[in-house]
Parts: structure tokens; sequence; C-alpha cells
């Protein structure tokens, strides 16, 4: 499963996100640090199911969009100098390891200072936020790096040694690839072997940017002045309301308002009985909605998914008229493939037997057999014939 996590400073609204991206509880406080353990969960990117298309009956759709799911990492909040070990340290950016990409939220109403305590409503520049995460992650992959440096130039000097394999090698666990590590060394342009530190530290920025790509949320924007709002739009970043999408979540709930995740709008249940209060908050967020076209929310989950990480969602079917699995479920199965994949990468994705077995596929949707080397496209519905099952 693609997993994203939630990084920022503290207060800056990471667990409100997390919690309104998957329902799950964690504690949402007025100070720093309220996240001390890394919260996990599962939240949803949103497609249109091919149902629709197809003309055929679904259960695992709402209104005709599916929700495929990922892992979602809300991690405790970063302070300038974490990277040293400051406040809780590097135990927190160890937990950003296992992530494919990350959501950075920022305060976009600059009413927290860079340790998280509250200021005055736009007080604080919210783009010194985003440089601040930035530089934080760098410099912890340079700690990494260095710890192993001596060690890495020395083996250098054999005539058969790869620097950028062995480099690979340390960062193995951060998921970082032999591939990584050389982009990241042709975009810095320069020799690594003779590299010094500021040269090192500029590599492991871009390496950190080509294998950990960053979103940015500009949270509470519903709260932020003209002023913070417009110094962010001039950045590519979603702007957002993570306790406006949290309270819309729960009143979907409890039957009060229609609303799916991703919507630009949603409609009050003629038969809830809402309080003054409520219906007031809630004219809040439907204005909010308008001005910005949804919470934000979960604009920023797909945005990550499909165009950071650049997935498509492909459907693996066994019966390719009726559109069934062997248990004769419509479309029981959306599956996240890199953009490129072939029928066989998804053969693999089903199931290791499958993908060792794999004779051909066929289209769905057209009916042809499709080769090995055709590309799958989003929405593609396929039949895998293999010799194993």
């Amino acid at each position: 499963m693609i997993t994203l996590a939630i990084a920022g400073k503290p207060n800056c609204g990471k667990s409100t996100f997390f919690r309104a991206a998957t329902l799950a509880q964690a504690e949402i406080a007025n100070y720093p640090f309220t996240t001390i353990d890394a919260n996990h969960g599962v939240a949803y990117v949103r497609t249109a199911c091919p149902c629709q298309e197809m003309h055929v009956p679904c259960e695992n759709c709402r209104d005709g969009f599916r929700f495929v799911p990922v892992g979602l990492i809300d991690v405790a909040g970063l302070v300038p100098e974490a990277h040293l070990g400051r406040g809780l340290g590097n135990q927190f950016l160890d937990n950003l390891r296992q992530a494919d990409a990350f959501l950075q939220i920022v305060d976009a109403s600059g009413a927290t200072d860079a340790e998280g305590n509250p200021v005055n409503i736009g007080s604080r520049d919210p783009m010194k936020d985003i440089e601040f995460l930035q530089y934080e992650m760098s410099m912890w992959m340079y700690g990494i790096l260095s710890r192993n440096w001596a060690k890495l130039v020395r083996q250098a000097q054999a005539r058969d040694f790869s620097l950028a394999a062995a480099i690979a090698e340390v960062f193995a666990g951060l998921g970082i690839t032999y591939e990584h590590v050389r982009d990241a060394t042709e975009a810095v342009g320069v020799d690594l072997r003779t590299a010094g530190e500021e040269d090192l530290i500029r590599f492991c920025r871009e390496l950190m940017t080509i294998s950990k790509p960053m979103l940015i949320v500009g949270n509470k924007a519903d709260q932020a002045p003209k002023e913070c709002l417009d110094r962010l739009a001039k950045h590519d970043i979603v702007v957002a309301s993570a306790a406006g999408e949290l309270a819309l979540r729960m009143a979907a709930e409890g039957k009060f308002v229609r609303y799916l995740p991703g919507d630009r709008s949603f409609t009050e249940n003629p038969e809830a009985n809402l309080s003054a209060a409520q219906r007031a908050g809630l004219q809040k967020v439907a204005d909010f909605m308008q001005t910005f076209g949804g919470t934000g929310v979960q604009k920023a989950l797909d945005a990550a998914v499909f165009n950071l990480l650049d997935r498509i969602v492909v459907f693996p079917v066994e019966d390719e008229h009726k559109l069934t699995d062997g248990k004769g479920r419509v479309l029981p199965d959306a599956f996240l493939m890199k953009r490129g994949s072939t029928p066989r990468d998804l053969a693999y994705q089903v199931h290791t037997d499958i993908g060792e077995g794999f004779l051909y596929a066929i289209d769905a949707k057209t009916g042809m057999r499709v080769k090995d080397t055709h590309e799958l496209k989003n929405g593609d519905i396929i039949k895998i014939v293999s010799v194993r099952k």
C-alpha cells in the first residue's frame, strides 16, 4: 500500500488533517507536541468508477466514485534543529522512513510561531515554515550520509567500486534506489568523490526531493488573512480547512448532511435537527468550499498520489464480460499502479504466482487481447490470463 506522511511543525493542524482524512481517533489540542507517537491510519484517494461507463451495477463505489485505500502517518511536529535532536528530535524523522511522499501541513493563518506556539493571526509568514521542514529533512539525510562518508570515500578508491550504489545502500531503509542517487548526482552536477560538505548537503536536498516528493498543504486557510493567502498563492500548494472537512465528515456520519469526500459542496438533510450554532458552523464551511472549490483535504490526498507519485487506478477482473471476480463480485478490486505499468506488472501485483505464470491480458472495455508491453491507462479493466491461479 502507498503510504503518505503528514509532516510539519507542531500545532499546524496535522492531527486534525489526519482525523479528517481517516476518521481515526487522534488527540487534537492547541499546544505543541500533542502527538508523541506517530498515528497510523487509512485514508482514501478518489477516482471515477468504470461501472458508470460500462453500465453495470457496482456495490464498491459511492455515487460513481471509487475510494482506493492508502496508508497515512501523522508524525509529531518538527521544530527547528530537529535533525540535531532538538524538541522530540530524530525519532520523528525516523517515522518518515516508510513514507512514499509527504504532505507538508503549513499553518496558512500565520497564527503559530516556529515552535508551534500560538501567536496573533497573520503575525508569522507561512512561507518560513515551508523552507524550514525541507531544510530539516535535508540535514537529517545529510547526517545519515556523513556518518558513513569517510568509509565510502575510502572504498571509492577502488576502480570497480560504485559510489552511487553504495550511497543507495546506505539509504536503503528509506526506500531510496540507485536511480534516485544517480538522478540527484546529475542534478547537482558535482563529482561526489571530491565533494565538500556544502555539495553533499545540496546533494541530500536533491535526493530528498526526488525520492520523497512533497506536497504543501496550506491548512487553516479558513482563518487566514488575505496577505498570508497571497504569499502562498505564488507557490504550488493546496489550500485546505482540515477542521471544516472533519466537521463535514462527522456531520455526514450522523446523517445531518449529504457529503462525499472531495465534493465541492454538501446538502443538509431536511430531516436533520440542527441547532443554530451547528447551522452557522456549517455555513462557514460552505462559504469556504464555495471560495476554494472544496475543503482541500481530499484534493491534497489525490494530488499526492495521482500527481506527485504519478499513479493510475486499474481494475483486475476474472470475467471480462460480466466484470466480476471468481465469486461474481463486480469490479471488486482497484489497484494503484505506477504510470507506464504493463499487464504483467498488474499480474504480479495481484499475486506473485499469477505474475510468474502470466500469458496475456484482455482489455475488458474493448474485448481485445493486449500485449505484455501494452501500457495500462487510468480506469482500465483488465483480465489476466495465467497458467497459475
